[in-house]
């Protein structure tokens, strides 16, 4: 009995070896060990870890069929709700969602739903499961981004028999499951490129290098090319800096330009005609999953990575694992300390960083823990490279160009309850709406716009 309280653990590649490429670093589960975790589950009458499911995926279900050997059965009923299961499986924060909710989790591990998702996406990609063409009902629908919401929502309408046509900016499709997320956690020429290819086998178009707002504007898209309805999902490409001083120093970057860098040009490739760092001292300022992104991309190329956050360790908004595989990876980690300037020298090079230690005390309003500087605290840090990871916002080119698209202050796009914005047949979610979060929250907006462009649709 005591071993159905511990999760079957998942073989990784070693903090030793793994440093030193880019491969994936979570090996998951093989046949045995994924029905042992299957065996764990309490098959609940009415499962909680359900509610905790942005997409709602029916997690008993699927795990009942890995019980019973029915890997393709599970594999489909995780369909049903997923259009992404490898990725989600990857890269969804499971801890804090479905698992979170798990009834096995009160005394002892919850079941590992994520890693039992991966294990019937990755078997069923080595079965060369594809999706099936569905015949087109000729109403046009336009999708700008090819990003996870971009992606769910290409998926369920094409399911429901519009003519979906995604437009990517970018010469690779799949938006920050792209450029964003490096290859150890997420590997595009297997796991993106196959999940977008059972898009293309629906019968999903997909267009690369276009530029909504340059090549093509919204309104063109509805008044000239016959679109019905456009749903924009571009995502949050625009990086935040903290407007303290030096931040226009040779050797200061944001996080989405590092890993965009690495991610799609191939810039840890040192024979690269775009390299970015090579053995030097690196600050990476955030605590988030793209700093810990970051600071791990760093270390592969031979840094020594300090990571900077204002906060403690609990407050870290990072995943867990995340957290625990940068730590054993060897970034160090200063914690309670916030950068006030960053150092050049006479010919615009960084060369270090002034820091100030911080301490928390409650908010006056009795929200989240404030944090006040300690005076007296600042000190110098030598480092070579600064890169910032504390947020993005929408690029403004599509809100810019389209007429009548409402946004606020920080150029998110606004929308009603139902995805619908200010403009007639045009919809937004993801990114672009919320601001920088999660793969699966991106992906549940892109599953509420295309039943409310059905809607739409149907009533018009």
């Amino acid at each position: 009995m005591s071993n159905m309280l511990k999760r079957v653990p998942v073989r990784e590649q070693d903090p030793k070896i793994r440093i030193k490429n880019f491969d994936e670093v979570c090996l998951g589960y093989n046949d045995e060990e994924a029905r042992l975790e299957s065996l764990r589950c309490l098959d609940c009458k009415n499962p909680p870890c359900v509610t905790g499911c942005p997409v709602g995926i029916k997690i008993p279900e699927f795990i009942r069929k890995i019980k019973d050997g029915d890997v393709a059965f599970a594999y489909s009923i995780i369909k049903e709700d997923s259009c992404l299961p490898a990725i989600c499986g990857r890269v969804c924060p499971q801890e804090c969602q479905c698992e979170s909710k798990c009834i096995r989790g009160i005394k002892g591990d919850p079941i590992a739903i994520g890693k039992l998702e991966r294990y019937c996406a990755d078997k069923m990609f080595k079965n060369q499961a594809v999706n099936k063409k569905i015949n087109n009902n000729g109403i046009k629908v336009a999708i700008v981004g090819s990003g996870p919401s971009g992606l769910a929502c290409a998926g369920d309408l094409s399911k429901i028999g519009y003519e979906v046509t995604v437009f990517e900016a970018l010469h690779e499709f799949g938006g920050v499951l792209t450029y964003g997320i490096p290859e150890f956690r997420l590997p595009k020429k297997t796991i993106v490129k196959n999940e977008i290819s059972n898009l293309k086998n629906q019968g999903v178009k997909f267009e690369k290098n276009v530029v909504i707002g340059r090549s093509v504007t919204v309104d063109e898209l509805i008044k000239q090319e016959g679109f019905s309805a456009v749903y924009v999902c571009s995502g949050a490409g625009l990086p935040v800096f903290m407007g303290i001083n030096g931040e226009g120093l040779n050797g200061v970057l944001s996080a989405n330009e590092f890993l965009t860098r690495n991610n799609l040009m191939g810039a840890f490739n040192e024979s690269t005609d775009t390299p970015v760092l090579r053995k030097k001292k690196v600050v990476v300022v955030g605590g988030g999953n793209v700093a810990m992104d970051a600071a791990r991309t760093a270390i592969r190329l031979g840094a020594e990575v300090h990571l900077v956050y204002r906060r403690g360790e609990a407050e870290l908004p990072a995943r867990l694992e995340e957290v625990q595989n940068a730590k054993e990876e060897g970034v160090i980690f200063n914690l309670l300390t916030n950068p006030k300037e960053i150092l050049g020298d006479e010919n615009g090079n960084v060369v270090g960083i002034k820091l100030v230690k911080t301490v928390l005390c409650e908010s006056d309003d009795g929200g989240r823990e404030k944090c006040v500087e300690v005076e007296g605290s600042e000190f110098e840090f030598s480092t070579d490279v600064v890169i910032m990871a504390i947020g993005t916002n929408p690029n403004p080119l599509i809100s810019r160009t389209t007429s009548g698209l409402e946004v606020d202050k920080k150029g998110r796009i606004i929308i009603d309850g139902n995805c619908k914005t200010s403009k007639e047949g045009v919809f937004a979610g993801g990114d672009a709406v919320t601001g920088s979060a999660t793969v699966i929250m991106a992906m549940r907006a892109g599953k509420q716009a295309a039943k409310e462009i059905d809607e739409y649709l149907k009533n018009k």
